[in-house]
């Protein structure tokens, strides 16, 4: 028994035709806009990659480490002008702190 092969031809009106044409070319100037090509180029060249995410790392390392220091130089400053204020038993807590942390500043 043989089947006999039926080519179906798919129809589309004119209306269909020119909104799938006008849609295809915003996404063409969509992807163009995102730099598409541009983004593939890169993800070709994995010493690109490495040297980009490397410098990524410096800039993030560098930036903790300088947000670190100032928010523990606020820090300090807060508990310093709370002992100036002679809270009785937060004054002499935070006096402690505030003289461990000097003297250990001092050694380095």
């Amino acid at each position: 028994m043989e089947k006999k092969r039926v080519e179906v031809r798919p129809t589309i009106d004119q209306d269909t035709a020119n909104t799938l044409i006008r849609r295809i070319a915003e996404l063409s100037l969509a992807m163009d806009k995102m730099n598409i090509a541009e983004y593939v180029e890169f993800l070709r060249n994995p010493r690109r990659i490495i040297y980009v995410n490397f410098l990524g790392g410096l800039a993030r390392g560098f930036g903790i480490g300088i947000g670190a220091t100032v928010l523990a130089a606020v820090f300090l400053l807060v508990l310093s002008r709370l002992v100036q204020l002679n809270l009785p038993v937060i004054g002499r807590f935070i006096a402690e702190i505030v003289k461990i942390v000097s003297e250990h500043l001092r050694v380095r």
